[in-house]
C-alpha cells in the first residue's frame, strides 16, 4: 500500500524514516505523507513512524493573544504560503472550516508589504515560516498559523535506544 496521498487534513499524517541515529542526528528524518493513522500503521514499515500535524490557532502578527481557528470558521479569509506545498497549508485551514482564498507564493518568498495588499482587509493567515518574514509589517488582520507536529512514544524510545548505543560506555 502506497503512503503518499495529495489529501491532507486539518490533522495530517506523515511517517518518518529514521535510517540510523547518526542520519537523525544530521537531520536525516524524512517525511512521507499518509492519508491517516491506519494508513500510517499499515504503509509504514520497520523504522518509519507516523506523525501527526495540528493546526488549531492563530497569532496576531501585531501582538496579542492568539485566536483560535474556530474565530474563522465560515468565514473567508485570504491564506498565504510560501512553502515548497503550500495546498497542504490550505487543506488544513478548509477542513478547519474557514472559507479560504489561496495565495500561494515561491517556497523561500522575500515578501514585501505589497504582496499581502489583496484588495479586501478579510484576514490574512499565513504560516509560521511566511510570518517571520512579514512581521515588520503586518497589521491587525495579519496571523501566523503554527504548525504542531507529533511522534508517537514509540518513535522517542527507538530514537533514545539508538543514541544509547552510540554513547561511550
Amino acid at each position: 500500500m502506497a503512503c503518499r496521498t495529495t489529501g491532507w487534513h486539518a490533522t495530517s499524517k506523515l511517517k518518518w524514516s529514521m535510517p540510523s541515529a547518526a542520519t537523525a542526528m544530521a537531520g536525516g528524518l524524512r517525511p512521507d505523507r499518509c492519508a491517516d493513522e491506519d494508513a500510517a500503521a499499515q504503509a509504514c514499515g520497520f523504522g518509519q513512524w507516523p506523525m501527526a500535524l495540528h493546526i488549531d490557532s492563530a497569532q496576531p502578527l501585531a501582538g496579542g493573544r492568539a485566536r483560535p481557528l474556530s474565530y474563522f470558521k465560515g468565514q473567508r479569509v485570504h491564506a498565504v504560503a510560501g512553502i515548497a506545498h503550500p495546498q497542504r497549508f490550505f487543506d488544513m485551514l478548509r477542513a478547519r472550516g474557514i472559507g479560504v482564498v489561496p495565495h500561494a507564493f515561491a517556497d523561500h518568498q522575500a515578501y514585501q508589504p505589497q504582496d499581502l495588499s489583496f484588495g479586501s482587509q478579510l484576514p490574512v493567515l499565513m504560516t509560521e515560516k511566511d510570518a517571520v518574514k512579514c512581521r515588520q509589517f503586518g497589521n491587525d488582520w495579519h496571523y501566523a498559523v503554527p504548525l504542531r507536529a507529533e511522534l508517537p512514544a514509540a518513535f522517542w524510545v527507538a530514537l533514545t535506544d539508538r543514541l544509547d548505543k552510540l554513547r561511550p560506555n
